[in-house]
């Protein structure tokens, strides 16, 4: 009786001149980290570099929307968070990292 595992066992190896192989699965790697550096993690470092900016440069008379879409001009800027009036008398305190960006002076007329 013959088993169909017998002739694998008895092939013969591969030949020795594949030994380039693990310098080049080496390379390959390297050249896949520095993509994955300029297509992903650097764009995204200066995003967070600009939204720093962005956050430090606040200040009192500033117009702004928050990540949840609340628009509205800074009334008080404390060490992380900021009081947003939203409309006549109506305060909310949010948190400086919350604000997305800040709209150009003018563009909150019923504040």
């Amino acid at each position: 009786m013959s088993f169909p595992i017998s002739p694998v066992i008895a092939q013969a190896a591969p030949a020795a001149g594949a030994q380039g192989g693990g310098l080049q699965m080496i390379l390959m790697m390297v050249v896949l980290f520095g993509l994955m550096y300029f297509m992903m993690i650097r764009p995204q470092m200066k995003r967070q570099k600009e939204h720093r900016a962005l956050v430090a440069g606040l200040s009192k008379g500033d117009e702004v929307v928050t990540n949840g879409g609340i628009a509205g001009r800074v009334d008080e800027v404390g060490e992380t968070f900021i009081t947003v009036e939203i409309a006549a008398n109506v305060k909310v305190k949010v948190q400086k990292g919350a604000v997305q960006q800040v709209l150009p002076k003018g563009s909150l007329k019923s504040v």
